[in-house]
């Protein structure tokens, strides 16, 4: 069975860091490109940041731009979101998804939307609060 799955997220105080991971049985995620999603209570869930299969372009959300970092470990097959400076926004609950076309010409990477990934986790919760 193919699937993501996203932890460490956790409490952690505003100004303060988490890394997240999003790890894959079935999907050999170097393959493809990764979007890192959150979304808040009421709210719909918003792209972060995605990166193109070949790691060659990146999508940041300007709120996290200077903050927030993506990367990857082939070797552990698992894609990471490095979150520093965190601000009580920041909270919610992140998702990590896969795409094909994200960053192709069929989709551009002047965006970073759920319309063009799929295979969603399950979401790890981030909570920024003092």
């Amino acid at each position: 069975q193919m699937q993501l799955v996203e932890s460490g997220g956790g409490l952690v105080q505003p100004g303060g860091s988490l890394r997240l991971a999003c790890a894959s049985s079935g999907f050999i995620l170097d393959h493809y490109a990764i979007g890192w999603f959150r979304q808040a209570p009421g709210k719909e869930r918003e792209g972060v940041v995605c990166i193109t299969s070949t790691d060659a372009s990146t999508y940041y959300a300007d709120s996290v731009k200077g903050r927030f970092t993506i990367s990857r470990d082939n070797a552990k097959n698992t894609v990471y979101l490095q979150m520093n400076s965190l601000k009580p926004e920041d909270s919610g609950n992140y998702y990590c998804a896969v795409s094909l076309t994200w960053g192709t010409v069929v989709v551009p990477t002047t965006r970073c939307s759920v319309l063009d990934f799929a295979s969603f986790g399950q979401g790890t919760q981030v909570t920024v609060s003092s």
